[in-house]
């Protein structure tokens, strides 16, 4: 059984460590998180070890990512490059209650998680996270770091960008593409294609103005009603 270490310490690191210890495809060995008030504290008997920064000590561990921003899995990953934790270091974590088709691929990295549908041809990249119940059509496409919200449904053909950060409930139609770096609002109806770096809410979707509170994830106001990612 291959050691494993999950970075960052929150409710996703919760989420895969049920995940693998119900699939026991790896021993989780610890967590590693750089906040100092969590050293030594424990999640289901598991500690946290050490900071993010002494990931490279654990030569013989694969990892996993746990932060839920697609951005800061990206910063996260591009950080321990530098250190030396190459790409053949992270473990792809599959609920064990999940199909995956032969003919899909998912990369390293990657959390899928509990009731999600891969469904033929599929495409998703590195460190992508696929939260509970989310769908993801036929030779449809997730490029590396976005983050899909409980219940997504991407259609078939349809690419969502680099860190694309979609909302719980949306739907992205047959063919379409979901622009790096885009945010769509909860329960949005995307009918057309998204432009990178723009956020987009409402039954169907339009361009909306960020707060300037949280303009990464905070809650969309405009013309469509209020809407949280």
């Amino acid at each position: 059984m291959s050691e494993l270490m999950l970075l960052g310490m929150g409710g996703l690191a919760r989420e895969v460590l049920a995940a693998v210890r119900t699939s026991g495809q790896y021993d989780v060995l610890g967590i590693l998180d750089d906040d100092p008030e969590l050293l030594g504290t424990t999640i289901e008997g598991t500690v946290v070890m050490g900071a993010l920064a002494d990931a490279p000590a654990f030569t013989k561990a694969f990892f996993s990512v746990c932060l839920p921003s697609g951005r800061d899995r990206e910063g996260l990953v591009g950080r321990l490059s530098l250190l030396g934790v190459h790409e053949d270091r992270y473990a792809t974590v599959v609920d064990p209650d999940v199909r995956v088709p032969r003919d899909s691929r998912i990369g390293p990295g990657s959390i899928v998680m509990r009731n999600a549908t891969i469904s033929p041809q599929a495409r998703i990249g590195r460190h992508v996270l696929l939260k509970p119940h989310v769908t993801v059509g036929c030779c449809a496409s997730v490029d590396d770091f976005a983050t899909l919200h409980p219940r997504v449904s991407v259609g078939e053909g349809t690419r969502i960008g680099r860190a694309a950060h979609l909302g719980m409930n949306a739907g992205i139609g047959d063919g379409l593409v979901v622009g790096d770096y885009s945010h769509v609002g909860m329960r949005s109806a995307v009918t057309h294609n998204v432009p990178e770096h723009e956020t987009w809410a409402g039954v169907p979707a339009r361009a909306e103005a960020a707060t300037t509170e949280n303009p990464d994830y905070g809650p969309l106001r405009g013309r469509h009603g209020d809407a949280t990612l």
